[in-house]
């Protein structure tokens, strides 16, 4: 299993966490999502999920991503 991270930008509030964790759970390969607001972090745990389609979800929940690392 392998784990990323990633800097959401444009996060003010607990509904843009969800809406970032909802739309990133949804991406094949993903077994967990970790969404941070005050650091804008997010961490994705699994297998077989693609820097690409995690930058999809984020931009359909209407945000901007960066991978980290």
């Amino acid at each position: 299993m392998s784990t990323k991270n990633y800097s959401v930008e444009g996060m003010t509030c607990e509904h843009c966490v969800t809406s970032v964790q909802e739309e990133v759970a949804e991406v094949v390969g993903t077994q967990g999502v970790e969404v941070e607001l005050e650091s804008g972090r997010v961490t994705v745990t699994g297998e077989g999920f693609s820097d690409d389609a995690i930058i999809a979800a984020v931009e359909r929940a209407g945000y901007t991503l960066k991978q980290d690392s």
